[in-house]
């Protein structure tokens, strides 16, 4: 029986990460084999990288992580960009505090956020965008518009696998995920990003902390930046995954009108618009 298959009988999810984790930073003679086989099988676009030499990277991490080169991701003159590179997963209008996660399933923008529903209330009736960040696509994470940093908080939870299979079969999916909700204050308001953790997702870093996780230690931790000038531009980057996973954005009412281009499962590319301020 393959070890892909095995594990899965033999190891928590939570010990399989810690085991990737681990193996992924550490580096060693078998890193340039594993990051050629990785390249090869998911078919990463090297010449992007601003570095395309696989086997200079010490640690798989740093490959995973790595820099696109000058001017790969020209950013759209619209008032929202896309902050990753992936695919769409759902998108439109959060209703009575349910978020579509995918045909027969809805889940809860306060379980989202990790049952602060004050923080969620300010939310409803506004819009989301779940994109999802399969394991070939760059995976740092841009900020859709400029953004002050508010909060952070890091919400414990199970590791599914986010592929769109999953979404399609876990209820609550992305409300159940181990995750990283960060909270912003824009020019247009309130917003947020929700680093969704996965199956084999090492950790989660933001360029204002480092990596949060780990440690897991099973409790909601946050974060306070009120009085801190944490500001990042549109663009800019604001996080990464070590290991590929989904990002979920949440704004309020009458804030984003998105791009007509926009379809389910429309591969996107970090910096192309995603909407628009509605007209007055």
């Amino acid at each position: 029986m393959r070890f892909s298959v095995l594990h899965q009988y033999l190891l928590p999810k939570q010990a399989l990460t810690a085991l990737a984790g681990r193996f992924a930073s550490a580096g060693g003679r078998f890193t340039p084999h594993v990051i050629r086989w990785f390249a090869r099988k998911y078919g990463v676009n090297m010449e992007e990288a601003h570095n395309p030499d696989l086997a200079s990277y010490p640690s798989f991490n740093e490959f995973f992580t790595r820099a696109l080169r000058e001017g790969a991701r020209p950013l759209a003159d619209a008032d929202f960009i896309c902050p990753v590179d992936g695919a769409i997963s759902q998108f439109g209008g959060i209703e009575h505090d349910q978020i579509f996660q995918a045909k027969g399933h809805r889940y809860s923008t306060a379980a989202l956020l990790g049952g602060d529903s004050a923080l969620a209330a300010q939310f409803d009736h506004g819009s989301f965008a779940t994109l999802y960040l399969s394991p070939r696509d760059y995976h740092r994470i841009h900020m859709p518009c400029d953004g002050k940093l508010l909060r952070m908080i890091y919400v414990p939870g199970a590791l599914f696998s986010v592929n769109p299979a999953t979404a399609r079969g876990v209820p609550g999916l992305f409300a159940r995920n181990e995750r990283v909700v960060c909270v912003f204050d824009g020019p247009h308001g309130p917003f947020v990003l929700v680093l969704v953790g996965a199956t084999i997702v090492g950790s989660m870093a933001t360029v204002w902390h480092g990596v949060v996780n780990p440690p897991r230690s099973g409790q909601v931790r946050e974060w306070q930046y009120h009085d801190k000038d944490i500001v990042l531009k549109k663009g800019a980057e604001m996080g990464r995954f070590l290991l590929g996973s989904t990002v979920v954005m949440l704004y309020p009412k009458g804030v984003i009108e998105f791009n007509p281009e926009w379809l389910a499962e429309r591969a996107i590319r970090m910096g192309e618009a995603m909407g628009h301020k509605p007209a007055a």
